[in-house]
Order: structure tokens, then sequence, then C-alpha cells
């Protein structure tokens, strides 16, 4: 087995911040993205609990990979997921209440997050440990990444603040919509229709170089 390189984690992250982003290119986990990007400590609160239960169950189920029997292997990636899934929710409870309160049903619900399960399936149960980790954390960045973006934007332009604190001016007449689900589906939207451009501008880049060469 050859070693795990730099170059090997550079396109790991790649991946998982652009090229495979899970909410902006893959689309998936939908559900929470929508509901608590309403601020973005709600956001951020959300996508850390996600990558916490991404690295742990993608570590337990790489362990694991050759002695889960196939037939019973989804099953088995749920209860490993939903143990991760509890430790982080009892976590949440002791610590940090009033996020836990604020996310409510959402964290018990990363049980059945696509995002999870499908790292679970695709990476985790193929690969070594380390490599297995290291997914589970870009993968985290990336999900975190794009549920604060979508956050932040919906906070300042329907709140006028960030992180709790007022920025906007008070002549600033804040847009109600924004913290609204219809809100949520026009940013989305919009951020995706972005990361589609960048990808193409990216992607024309690239074939011009090869042309060149």
């Amino acid at each position: 087995m050859s070693k795990y390189s730099f170059k090997d984690f550079k396109a790991q992250l790649k991946d998982g911040i652009i090229d495979k982003n899970p909410v902006l290119v893959q689309m998936l986990g939908m559900c929470s993205t929508l509901a608590v990007t309403t601020s973005v400590i709600n956001a951020l609160g959300m996508g850390l609990a996600v990558m916490a239960v991404l690295i742990c169950s993608n570590v337990f189920i790489s362990l694991l990979r050759n002695f889960i029997p196939k037939q019973i292997r989804i099953a088995s990636y749920i209860v490993i997921i939903s143990g991760f899934v509890t430790a982080v929710q009892l976590l949440m409870q002791a610590f940090l209440p009033e996020l836990n309160k604020t996310l409510g049903l959402f964290i018990p619900l990363i049980v059945v997050n696509c995002i999870i399960l499908a790292r679970a399936e695709s990476f985790a149960s193929k690969q070594p440990v380390l490599p297995s980790a290291v997914d589970g954390l870009v993968m985290g960045i990336g999900y975190t990444a794009a549920l604060c973006v979508l956050a932040a934007i919906r906070e300042l332009l329907g709140a006028g603040t960030l992180l709790g604190f007022k920025i906007m001016p008070d002549a600033f007449e804040p847009a109600i919509i924004f913290i609204l689900p219809s809100g949520a589906f026009l940013t989305l939207g919009f951020l995706i229709a972005l990361m589609n451009k960048l990808m193409d501008i990216q992607k024309n880049r690239a074939a011009k170089k090869e042309g060149n060469k």
C-alpha cells in the first residue's frame, strides 16, 4: 500500500470544498441546510456537529470494513453513525445547551443525513483509516463552509446582523424574506449557480493550459 502524501491531502481537500462540495455540488443534506441557516452561529454549530460525526464514523467504519458482512452493511453503518450522533448530542446538551435547544431535532436527524451515509458507503468502507479520517474532515469543512456562507447572507440581509451583532446601519430595512424558507431556497440557488460558474471557469482554464502544451 502506497503512503498517504500531502498531494493526496490536497486532492481530498479540493474535493471536499469545491469539486464534491456536499451542499453546493452534490446537494446532499438539504433539509438541515435550509432549516438551520437563519444565523451563522446555528450554521457553525450544525456544521461542526456533522464534521465530528463524519470523522468518527468514517474512522470506525474503515477499521471494521473487512468485518462487516455486505448484506448488513447499511444497517451497520446506521448503528455506528447513530452512536456518534448520540455522543455529540449529549456533549452539546452538557456544554452548549442553548445551541442544542436551538438546533433541536436536527441534531438527532444527523443519523439519516445523506452526506454521512454516502461517505461511509462510497469512501470509508473501501479505504484505510487515515484517508477515511481526512475524507470526513474535508467533507465536514466543505459542508460547514457552505452552511456558514449561506447563513451569513441570510442573517445579514434578513436581520442586519452577523453572529448576533448588528452590522447594517439604522437606515437599513431588513428583507424578511431571507430568514424565511423561501429566502433559503433563493439564496441557496444563487450560491449553487455561482459555484457552477466558478467550476466552469476553472475547467476552461485547465483546458486552455492543456491545449497550450
